[in-house]
């Protein structure tokens, strides 16, 4: 077989999508590669297809066992034999798998980093032919990656010692271009073909909200998507069990998921998830890398996380069969100070010195920087996220928040300058809330124990509304007229730019939403103008195809149960989509949809045209 009836077996595709055809053909070269892709563009196929053309193992560095077990399980079901080789498995398996893939039974096995090393290992590998080495979600062997993997600095090492170089592959979505040279040198690339084909995630609709009640938002929002799936991310185990327990109790299918369950509960949850039974997952960031599945249709953040690496990434989870999908950030003050303590107790890693400890701490601090200001932006959500990525294209993408808001340049100079009289006269001693209370005239205890009511600033901008205020402080901050310590207790500092307002009479402009305060960056009137769009994009179901959708679905989740598989594993919501729209009747035009390949068709092909006829009355 050639690579274009491995794709059309296995997986389903007639053809190959953005940069996937010069990737494999580069492998297949026996050229080393590095593909920056985004989320859902298919990264997996440019290591998977070369694995079965070439002669040998294929083994693929991945960092997480749910990870491997996804990739896995879908490769089985595609009709391809794979093994996954991490902790999961007891001795007896473990030996087990190693024996089977001395005799050749896998093409493509996953293995754990922390494996590659080990004397068992070394052995195997030595008695076998390794064809390729693919890293996967190559970011995790960069210290400039949000991931970052000491136990990734060995697959270098392992590549030198095998009897023969295979071709090395590395495959990540989230590059900036310190990480992405940064893989180029770890890994020790030779003359690689390397491929970014941008991190523009099209179907993904952005924005940012301020709600005072971020659970009654969250619940609302669902109240609105019912019987959509989605995760949930919460920046603390004790939010996370707040959330769901709220969720629960009001009547949602949600289930929960950190670091502080017991292992089987994680599973167990995991997999209600990935099965539908409880299709809203409310989660820490320990959750979601390695989870494929398709028909995530929202992710929500209940707090900023401390990167837009992270961000991108779990915001990224949604749409991933191409369909829209919505990824809005519910934003609070607090989440900085949450963030700033995260980054204070520093990573764990007994591997790190002091001096890579402290290196990591001033990354993290300015990267957190970055994502605070995606959230006071009022400029295009996605091309702040694509410039930070290295990317420079469009500032209207006509699928954010803040591109569907009208916005006018406003003079701010007076509220600006009183601010920045605020900071000066209490000498650079104080935290946000206080000045702006301070600006505002409020009459709180704090302020009468600082004595902040007998600054001369005080009362000053009694008349302007406390959230223009705040938006005004987030723009001195934004525009670098102000700095806040990343210390515990983020104080206000003027920077040498104050001096301009200050002293220069220079003016402050910056853009204001013409909405109310309560539409303001609400995502409320930005969906109005937005409208609803179809499971196909642009183009919306027609007569009869909403209900034979939901009947595929139903047989989706029938054969799932009877697999014991994840339904996104028998085919995804845009393969569904698209049967919908083709109507097959015949074994020729079952194949003709989207992600129905020959394998696919004999194991459920019969089945899903007898649904079809059935819906369709013929």
């Amino acid at each position: 077989m050639d690579k274009y009836q491995i794709l059309k077996k296995h997986f389903g595709y007639e053809t190959f999508r953005g940069a996937q055809e010069q990737l494999i053909d580069s492998i297949l070269g026996g050229r080393d590669t590095l593909g920056i892709m985004p989320t859902g563009a298919g990264k997996s196929l440019c290591y998977q297809i070369p694995a079965l053309l070439f002669e040998g193992i294929t083994l693929v560095v991945s960092p997480l066992i749910s990870l491997m077990k996804d990739q896995v399980g879908s490769l089985n079901a595609a009709g391809i034999h794979a093994a996954y080789l991490n902790s999961s498995l007891t001795p007896v398996q473990y030996r087990k798998a190693l024996e089977y893939a001395r005799q050749g039974r896998y093409p493509i096995i996953y293995v754990a980093p922390e494996r590659l090393m080990t004397p068992e290992f070394l052995d195997f590998a030595g008695s076998v032919k390794i064809a390729m080495v693919a890293v996967d979600e190559a970011h995790c062997i960069s210290q400039w990656g949000q991931d970052f993997r000491p136990s990734y600095l060995r697959i270098t090492e392992f590549v030198r010692g095998l009897p023969r170089r295979p071709v090395v592959s590395a495959f990540t979505a989230t590059a900036t271009r310190e990480v992405r040279d940064d893989i180029l040198d770890m890994l020790e690339l030779q003359n690689p073909t390397v491929v970014t084909t941008g991190f523009d995630r099209g179907n993904l609709f952005f924005a940012v909200q301020t709600p005072k009640d971020r659970y009654q938002a969250i619940r609302t929002y669902l109240e609105a998507h019912p019987g959509q799936s989605g995760i949930i991310y919460c920046l603390t185990r004790k939010n996370v069990e707040e959330v769901c327990q709220s969720l629960i109790r009001d009547g949602f299918p949600a289930t929960r998921y950190h670091a502080g369950l017991p292992d089987e509960e994680r599973k167990k949850n995991q997999e209600d998830f990935i099965y539908d039974r409880a299709p809203v997952m409310v989660a820490t960031n320990a959750f979601g890398m390695g989870i494929d599945k398709s028909n995530v249709r929202f992710v929500l953040h209940c707090g900023m996380p401390k990167n837009l690496e992270a961000y991108y990434q779990e915001a990224g989870r949604a749409g991933r069969d191409g369909e829209p999908a919505e990824c809005i950030l519910y934003y609070s003050g607090q989440d900085v100070i949450t963030n700033r303590f995260f980054i204070e107790r520093g990573p764990e890693d007994a591997e790190m010195d002091p001096a890579m400890r402290r290196l990591i701490k001033e990354r993290d601090e300015e990267r957190l920087r970055k994502m605070t200001f995606y959230c006071f932006t009022n400029d295009c959500l996605r091309a702040y996220i694509l410039r930070y990525f290295g990317e420079y294209g469009e500032s209207y993408c006509g699928n954010c928040a803040n591109c569907l808001t009208q916005f006018e340049e406003t003079d701010v100079t007076e509220t600006a300058r009183a601010i920045l009289e605020c900071v000066a006269d209490c000498r650079q001693r104080y935290g946000v809330n206080v000045i702006l209370d301070t600006v505002h005239g409020a009459n709180t205890a704090k302020i009468r124990n600082y004595r902040m009511d007998q600054n001369v600033s005080y009362g000053k901008l009694a008349k302007v509304p406390i959230y223009r205020l705040r938006q005004v402080m987030n723009h001195l901050q934004f525009a670098g007229y102000l700095a806040v310590t990343a210390d515990e207790y983020a104080i206000v500092k003027l920077t040498p730019d104050s001096a301009k307002v200050l002293r220069d009479g220079q003016t402050v402009r910056m853009k204001l939403a013409k909405e109310t305060e309560r539409e303001e960056k609400s995502g409320g009137a930005a969906a109005k103008k937005r409208g609803r769009r179809g499971l196909s994009g642009e183009q919306s179901f027609g007569a009869g195809e909403e209900s034979l959708f939901e009947k595929l679905r139903a047989l989706r989740m029938e054969i799932a149960r009877e697999e014991k598989v994840p339904p996104y594993i028998v085919f995804s919501d845009k393969t569904l989509t698209h049967m919908c729209i083709v109507k097959p009747r015949t074994r020729a035009e079952m194949l003709s949809v989207s992600g129905v390949g020959e394998f696919k068709y004999e194991k459920y092909g019969e089945r899903f045209l007898a649904c079809v006829r059935e819906a369709l009355g013929t």
